[in-house]
């Protein structure tokens, strides 16, 4: 065999070398001219080399595989700098295949590397360290791009080498680019301070906001001794305490909290919202560096204060609960509106602060809001710490965008205030203002719940009226009348004590309610009472007044189930009393069942009179006692009806005054005479004027005036054909629009005279006033002279009277040859009666006077 040079032995087999000596190997294990034993030993080295072959190529190719998944280019480079090898990402950043580059010096990649440079990167390897460099690497089409080079040793096919990764730094020098770019960009002051609190770096609307001029250095012009800074709530904070230091203490985040900086020579005074955020450095615990971000929220912080404010004046607090872990903010008016310290943080807590059944409402509501996003809306009382009570109106609402519901939000609003005055307007509209007793309304309603509820039901209703109240409400005037009916109400109220309801049902009428289940003959009783306290005279004025009472009484359900039916029959008792005497009281019967019965039937029939044509018109005339002579005709009224016959004046002009009906019966008779006297005058019947009676509901409830003209126009005829006869009800009624109204008619040219003189308490002051032209001597007078002295003394009274006023006088009920005596002796030339004539149709008027005004 032919031996090898010492080199040859040191130097490792080629691929080629390895493939030839295995080849040989395995021809000489089958050659039969070696020895058995030494071919066996041949044929283990042929399998020993063959083995070792695969593991080498399988190694390799585990290098390149693993060369080639660092995802940075790597190069290994000899120790004088020339590149052994290249990874594919080096071949991929460098642009150019592996072969151009291996066996090539380092300077290929980096051609603008300085004289020597290997000498740092010698020194720092050979002290075990990584050299770390910045540099610029060059691609194959001569572009360049920045990578950061790390350099360590290694050894590599037994030779000392180094390998390198280059970290391309392309992106990440854009993105400090832009983030500088950002930060300089942005509306929002930025901040960077080292561990001494030394500002490092400020953007420019940090410079902006902080008022540092260009010309300045930023930490010069935010030196501490310029500076006060405080919290949200004005207090101020030693430098330990600002933000930035927190947050370099801690080494946590100090977010979105609000401080004050007052500048003490420009005496200005801002608000910011900062968070700051602590800087670690690689491998450090502590941190190196904190940035702090803040925005200007001054006019923010003044509206928030404003706001604030005004949420104080109207009484509007919010409040908000975040539901699963059942934390509840409240705004400090919502605090002060529910005047608990310290503060409710619960919804139980708040919901401790309302009434028991109040708080079931609203928790109620606030689970139909979570369960089903449905808002509330509620009015709910409370109670303070202090006891005082107070009502809060409570709206809420699922937050928006808020799939689950998690957290209400709201307000509260203070409305203790409205719900007094409303309390007080409801009192005020169920209470009489003279007397302070339920009102109307009131009583009727309170008297259909009692009768609603069976428990209650069993109860009387007293009527009371006061008798001769008007006498004292004519003569003293009105003020003294409603002295007298409030002092009336006391009595009333200490006679009744707390066995019932008291009510003032409307003018000198009242109404009582009360129960009977425990004791059936308390309204009895309580009548008794009320009678027995009005024996007592009045005292007004310096005089006494005998006033006394009627009452009516009636029982539920044995008189009426329903308020009008039962206040009805109470009433129906209470007229039975007067006309037995007054001063007494008197139970609902069922006689006067049948006659309330019959009431009721006359008020149905009487409210369709008028459309049914029921009634006509009869004419008494008007008498010059002198001569003969027709002066006017009176229109009276006669009501014939089909199933209740014929019915005098007297049974049914009283219930029209009482029901309102006698409005629109008034305005038929007024139309009709004026027709009527068109018709005479149109026939050449000479009759001066038609008189027509006009209730003072006419007076009070219409614009008569109007009405009055519109009558006269449609017929054609002159004021003074039209005579205008008033009770002196109208006298008293309401001076005011009383004057008015006859002013109206006198210029109208209307005849304006005032009826039954002397049968009530003339108000003469009126009666000076009053524009009139003539007043009628009422019959009562009339029927006793000459005979009755004091019906004398009444008539020469009033002829005094309205002779001195220059009234022209008609004496009524001339019935007899001695009455048109004395009352021609008297002065009096006019009047009517049964001595003329009873009331006739127009034609038996017109038989009867032919030549009526013409003599």
């Amino acid at each position: 065999m032919k031996r090898r040079t010492p080199a040859q032995e040191i130097a490792p087999p080629s691929p080629g070398d390895a493939k030839t000596t295995l080849a040989a190997l395995q021809h000489a294990a089958h050659d039969l001219a070696i020895p058995a034993a030494t071919r066996g030993l041949l044929q283990q080295a042929h399998n020993a080399l063959s083995q070792s072959l695969a593991d080498c190529e399988a190694e390799r190719e585990r290098y390149r595989s693993l060369f080639d998944a660092v995802p940075d280019p790597v190069s290994i480079i000899a120790w004088d700098g020339t590149v052994l090898d290249l990874n594919k990402a080096g071949m991929n950043a460098y642009r150019r295949p592996r072969e151009e580059i291996v066996g090539q010096p380092i300077e290929t990649l980096n051609p603008d590397l300085p004289q020597d440079h290997m000498v740092p990167v010698w020194e720092t390897l050979n002290r075990g360290d990584t050299y770390v460099v910045e540099v610029t690497n060059m691609r194959g089409d001569g572009t360049r791009f920045p990578v950061e080079v790390h350099t360590a040793g290694l050894t590599f096919d037994g030779r000392k080498a180094m390998v390198a990764v280059a970290r391309d730094l392309s992106s990440r020098h854009t993105a400090e680019l832009r983030y500088r770019e950002l930060m300089e960009a942005m509306d929002r002051g930025i901040v960077v301070q080292d561990a001494e609190l030394q500002i490092t770096y400020a953007n420019v609307a940090a410079m902006k906001i902080l008022g540092v001029g260009q010309d300045e250095l930023v930490n010069d012009a935010l030196r501490g001794e310029q500076w006060l800074v405080v919290d949200e709530h004005g207090r101020e904070l030693p430098p330990e305490r600002y933000p930035s230091a927190r947050a370099l203490q801690s080494g946590r985040i100090i977010e979105s909290t609000v401080v004050g900086l007052y500048h003490r020579l420009r005496q200005q005074l801002m608000w910011l919202t900062v968070t700051c955020v602590p800087q670690f450095p690689a491998g450090g615990d502590k941190p190196q560096q904190v940035l702090s971000l803040f925005s200007d929220v001054t006019r923010l912080k003044r509206d928030s204060t404003l706001f604030d404010r005004a949420q104080s004046m109207a009484h509007i607090g919010g409040w908000e609960w975040d539901v699963t872990p059942d934390r509840l903010y409240l705004t400090d008016e919502a605090q002060r509106i529910l005047g608990h310290r310290p503060a409710p943080d619960t919804i139980e807590g708040m919901l401790a602060c309302l009434r028991g059944d109040d708080r079931e409402r609203l928790r109620a509501s606030l689970g139909q809001a979570l369960s089903f996003g449905r808002n509330l809306d509620l009015e709910v009382q409370g109670h303070r710490a202090d006891g005082r009570s107070f009502w809060v109106r409570v709206i809420g609402e699922a937050e928006a965008g808020d799939p689950i519901n998690s957290r209400l939000t709201g307000t509260l609003q203070d409305i203790t205030e409205r719900k007094h005055d409303e309390e007080t307007l409801r009192v005020q509209a169920r209470s009489d203002p003279l007397t302070g007793l339920l009102n109307r309304d009131a009583v009727l309603a309170e008297l259909e719940s009692r009768l609603d509820d069976p428990l209650r039901s069993q109860l009387a209703v007293l009527y009371v009226d006061l008798d001769r109240f008007k006498v004292v409400n004519d003569v003293l005037g009105h003020a003294a009348g409603d002295r007298l009916l409030a002092s009336a109400a006391r009595r009333i109220q200490r006679a009744i004590g707390n066995e019932g309801l008291i009510a003032r049902f409307g003018g000198d009428e009242f109404l009582i309610l009360c129960d009977t289940g425990s004791d059936p003959s308390r309204p009895e009783r309580l009548a008794d009472a009320i009678l027995e306290i009005f024996g007592d005279s009045f005292r007004l004025d310096g005089e006494e007044f005998s006033i006394t009472a009627s009452i009516g009484i009636a029982q539920a359900p044995l008189d009426g189930v329903r308020s009008q039916q039962l206040i009805q029959s109470a009433d129906v008792a209470m007229y039975d009393s007067k006309r037995r005497g007054r001063n007494g009281w008197q139970t609902f019967t069922p006689e006067l069942a049948e006659q309330q019965l019959h009431r009721l039937q006359l008020e149905t029939h009487l409210r369709r009179a008028v459309n049914n044509e029921e009634f006509h018109l009869v004419y008494q005339p008007q008498i010059d006692m002198r001569n003969g002579d027709v002066v006017a005709a009176e229109a009276l009224i006669r009501w014939r009806n089909h199933s209740l016959g014929e019915i005098r004046p007297d049974k049914f002009i009283d219930h029209a005054e009482t029901t309102g009906d006698i409005v629109g019966i008034g305005d038929w008779v007024l139309n009709e005479a004026c027709r009527q006297m068109r018709e005479w005058q149109d026939a050449g019947l000479k009759i001066p004027r038609v008189a027509v009676n006009v209730s003072y509901r006419q007076f009070l409830g219409e614009d008569l005036a109007s009405t009055v003209a519109a009558v006269l126009a449609e017929y054609g005829l002159p004021g003074h054909a039209l005579e205008l006869e008033f009770t002196e009800r109208v006298l008293i009624e309401d001076a005011p629009d009383t004057l008015r109204t006859f002013a109206a008619l006198r210029q109208l040219g209307v005849i304006l005279t005032i009826d039954d003189f002397g049968e009530g308490y003339s108000a003469l002051n009126y009666l000076r006033r009053l524009p009139i032209h003539g007043l009628k001597l009422s019959q009562l007078f009339v029927q006793g002279v000459p005979d009755n002295q004091s019906d004398v003394a009444i008539c020469q009274a009033v002829t005094g009277i309205a002779r001195s006023l220059g009234l022209a006088l008609v004496a009524e009920g001339v019935e007899t040859e001695q009455h048109r005596d004395f009352l021609l002796q008297l002065g009096v030339h006019v009047g009517q009666g049964f001595l003329f004539a009873a009331g006739m149709t127009p034609e038996e008027l017109r038989e009867r006077y032919p030549a009526a005004g013409m003599a």
